[in-house]
């Protein structure tokens, strides 16, 4: 996993239905994570056994009646440096429009991996129109319709052929662990903190992924690979202030990771771009510990550290059992209680409940608060096993699983949780036909 395909191009030319096309054929299998999904701009798409993030640039241009020219120019220059390629998609209906030559003119310049995507083209009138696009100087194109879907197989085609191959990586068996969070919330102050001035004894093993830096972090009985982004390429300081910068940056780290510690800063607390990250983990079913950074920062008062908590917990509801630490990263203020947290989820991610044992405290809940029955239909649950997969997942098989509905899965999520330590880890359940 690692390749980022995005879909650039003026408002309204079809890109969030392209979007929805690449990701939803994957999510229809995959169960979305309940309540979470608050960002439409990122999913990821499989095609031919290949598998792929995508990125909506779209998504994050606010109010489109005035965009202007400038705010586009910066999607595309953000997503040509961090995507390896991108989909240029153009209107047939609307012709060549000036946008479209700027752009054109940026991703030429680029030499970037880029695929000209024509959307409407649903008649061979349109078909013929759409000659006009070869005057932007990318090329060949892949005439599409984006709301019907005609075109599609062919242009996937193309992006699984000319995505980069993955090389395999070399790296030691311990967990990853990504500190991530938007611009200037201390991430680098937190990766000093905790590998400190003796850098010697820390070995950083080239990172193959192009752009995360493992470090071997192996002090105090303490023994993982940070992936380390904070320091990476710094980008030129105009497009660090936009949200979509962030969200980009922290794709990658994310995907490569197994548990995120996710910086927030205590003196503004939860924002929606610390939603959008935490949603991202969540997400991918990372291991979760939210880091309050600055706590030196804050007024006190009886309550504060109880009302700050209760304030991140409602912002993430249902999810709400994972640690969160108040920290301050240049005063290295609680960073051994960092070290013992990352053990402790990492243990909880590789938790394995044997099946008898599943079966004897579950079934025994499940008879006592049994699934509401639907139109008249019972539901029997007769066997549950933990699945033979990265993250805590479970398997309930019944009769009905179509009848199940998310209260029910929450309510045995908070049974299990009840019974066994699975704070700061994505508890999956699924029902599955006998």
């Amino acid at each position: 996993m690692g390749n980022i395909v995005a879909i650039v191009g003026r408002p309204n030319v079809g890109k969030s239905t392209l979007f929805n096309r690449l990701t939803d054929s994957r999510e229809a299998i995959v169960d979305e994570m309940s309540g979470v999904t608050r960002d439409r701009n990122y999913g990821t798409s499989t095609w031919n056994g290949v598998s792929f993030s995508v990125i909506d640039t779209g998504g994050y241009v606010q109010n489109s009646d005035d965009v202007f020219e400038e705010e586009i120019n910066k999607q595309v220059r953000l997503a040509i440096d961090e995507a390896d390629l991108i989909i240029f998609m153009v209107d047939v209906t609307t012709g060549v429009h000036d946008l479209d030559i700027a752009v054109a003119d940026l991703l030429r310049r680029t030499g970037k991996k880029t695929v000209m995507v024509v959307n409407k083209v649903d008649n061979n009138e349109r078909l013929h129109d759409a000659a006009e696009f070869y005057s932007l100087g990318l090329g060949d194109y892949f005439p599409l319709s984006s709301a019907n879907g005609s075109g599609t197989g062919d242009l996937l085609d193309f992006v699984v052929k000319n995505l980069p191959s993955q090389p395999e990586e070399q790296l030691p068996d311990l967990p990853r662990i990504a500190i991530v969070g938007r611009p200037n919330v201390g991430k680098s102050s937190l990766v000093n903190s905790l590998l400190g001035e003796e850098r010697n004894i820390v070995t950083p093993v080239a990172g193959t992924t192009r752009d995360s830096i493992y470090t071997r972090y192996n002090k105090f009985n303490h023994d993982f690979m940070l992936v380390d982004t904070a320091g990476l390429r710094k980008k030129g300081k105009v497009s660090e202030d936009i949200e979509f910068y962030s969200v980009m940056r922290a794709i990658r780290t994310i995907e490569n990771s197994d548990i995120c510690l996710l910086l927030i800063d205590a003196t503004r607390g939860m924002e929606a771009q610390d939603l959008n990250i935490l949603s991202l983990i969540l997400k991918n079913n990372k291991g979760l510990i939210i880091l309050v950074n600055k706590w030196d920062l804050v007024e006190k008062e009886t309550n504060t550290v109880k009302l700050f908590e209760k304030d991140i917990r409602s912002n993430t509801a249902p999810f709400t059992d994972y640690p969160i630490l108040f920290i301050s990263a240049t005063n290295k203020q609680r960073i051994h209680k960092i070290l013992e947290t990352i053990d402790r989820v990492n243990e909880n991610r590789r938790r394995k409940i044997s099946t008898s044992e599943l079966n004897e405290t579950l079934l025994e809940m499940i008879r006592d608060n049994p699934p509401p029955s639907t139109k008249g239909k019972y539901i029997k649950i007769k066997y549950v096993t933990q699945l033979p997969v990265y993250t805590p997942s479970f398997a309930l098989f019944c009769n009905l699983p179509q009848y199940v509905k998310d209260p029910y899965k929450r309510y045995i999520e908070n049974r299990l949780r009840e019974k066994y330590d699975f704070s700061g880890v994505p508890v999956r359940i699924f029902f599955r036909k006998k």
